[in-house]
């Protein structure tokens, strides 16, 4: 039986049917921007491997590091212990972060980030005497994570975990912010689509411990980008009613937008933080959630006196080493002239696809480019191209796009969007 043969039998993929998973490709090493397959095949991985290696595979600066730290303590437990690695990474990370975000919880993974999050706003609302705030608020077409609870939160009719609705906790949900990046605010409340979370908030406030939603962008749930005074509405409404306000920066932290992260377009902090994916440039899965004293003092005050959770490879000094390099890439700076560079482009080479018959939208914010199709593309039609392409995408319901690492060359940008203009001109 081959490795392939083997994997098709035995393996599940992610959102794959097991008895018919399409086409797959053996990937035996990666670089930069490059893919290598088993038959020496080559393909630019314009996904950034789910949004993460935003530096690009194998970052000599990211495996030099995790080489030196795993040959000296690659984990231990942080009950009761603590290492430099964690410590030098949460000095970073305070440092970049707006004030008022200085309390950080390490976890696993995105998903682990949100559950944190979730769990920080029910025990702040209970140590301040409102134990009945055990809801939360979001908005349509979100997206936070494959685990029981940040699946509640999800979309429950178009997203991905409609499935479970039944079996989910049930949340509140918004009508998506209906204003775009870039159009006009109208200052009507209705239009500007503010007025449901006012009356949300009014109705059932207290029964609500948080809104949680993605800043600006909302990733796995469209790619969509939204009106930045949303934010600063919704926050001056969570204020008024005492309910927490999460972000979820996990896709769009670091640099994706063209600011480090989101929630700067709109010049909003929240209470409570979620990161994850390029955190470590995408070289080993890690996370944080990230809150302020108010939040972190109040829970010491909970019946539990402490915040409940606790994975077991919290803070691993490997990751948090990986970290440390992956933000000191960021703090040389080019990132943000690469992902500008990568803006503009995008925007020229994409724009040809707006006239294609297939086509509904063309949008392109920082390093994210979207081609919006009027059907879904089937991304096995993708994964089977791609060799002949070089191009490795992989769209979601209506979407082609792409989420290259900020180190792409001008080049193979252009391979890029020329495989995505060619999918959107023949998707099946």
């Amino acid at each position: 039986m081959t490795p392939l043969e083997f994997d098709a039998r035995h393996l599940w993929h992610p959102y794959t049917d097991v008895a018919d998973p399409g086409p797959m490709h053996l990937i035996t090493g990666a670089e930069g921007v490059w893919l290598t397959c088993a038959d020496g095949t080559r393909m630019i991985d314009a996904m950034s491997s789910w949004w993460c290696a935003i530096h690009g595979h194998r970052h000599p600066a990211i495996t030099g590091a995790m080489h030196d730290q795993i040959d000296r303590l690659p984990h231990v437990m942080f009950g009761g212990l603590t290492h430099e690695p964690a410590i030098a990474l949460g000095r970073r990370l305070v440092a970049m972060l707006p004030r008022g975000l200085d309390r950080i919880f390490y976890c696993d993974s995105g998903s682990v980030s949100v559950e944190v999050a979730l769990k920080m706003a029910v025990q702040y609302q209970v140590a301040a005497g409102r134990p009945g705030r055990v809801e939360f608020a979001t908005i349509r077409g979100g997206y936070h994570g494959d685990t029981w609870k940040a699946m509640s939160v999800c979309d429950p009719v178009n997203g991905m975990h409609g499935l479970f609705q039944g079996a989910l906790s049930v949340q509140h949900f918004l009508p998506q912010p209906p204003v775009v990046l870039g159009a006009e605010w109208p200052e009507d409340p209705e239009l500007a689509g503010i007025a449901p979370l006012a009356r949300l908030l009014d109705e059932a406030g207290d029964r609500i411990a948080a809104l949680i939603l993605e800043p600006v962008v909302q990733g796995a749930g469209g790619m969509r980008f939204y009106h930045p005074e949303w934010l600063r509405r919704a926050r001056a409404l969570c204020d008024a009613h005492d309910i927490l306000l999460i972000f979820d920066e996990i896709a769009t932290g670091f640099g994706r937008t063209g600011e480090m992260f989101a929630m700067d377009l709109a010049g909003v902090v929240p209470d409570i933080l979620c990161l994850g994916k390029g955190l470590t440039g995408g070289h080993i899965s890690f996370a944080a959630t990230v809150a302020g004293d108010r939040v972190a003092t109040r829970i010491g005050d909970s019946p539990a006196g402490v915040l409940m959770h606790g994975p077991t490879y919290m803070g691993n000094p490997l990751a948090c080493s990986a970290a440390i390099a992956s933000l000191e890439l960021l703090a040389e700076g080019t990132w943000r002239r690469n992902v500008a560079a990568i803006a503009r482009q995008m925007h020229k080479e994409l724009a040809p696809a707006a006239a294609l018959p297939g086509v509904a939208d063309v949008r392109v914010l920082g390093a994210i480019g979207v081609i919006e199709m009027k059907a879904p593309v089937d991304p096995r039609v993708a994964h089977g191209r791609a060799p002949g392409s070089g191009v490795w995408l992989r769209p979601f319901g209506r979407n082609i796009y792409c989420m290259p690492p900020y180190v792409i060359t001008s080049e193979d940008l252009s391979r890029v969007t020329g495989a995505m203009v060619a999918l959107a001109s023949n998707p099946g």
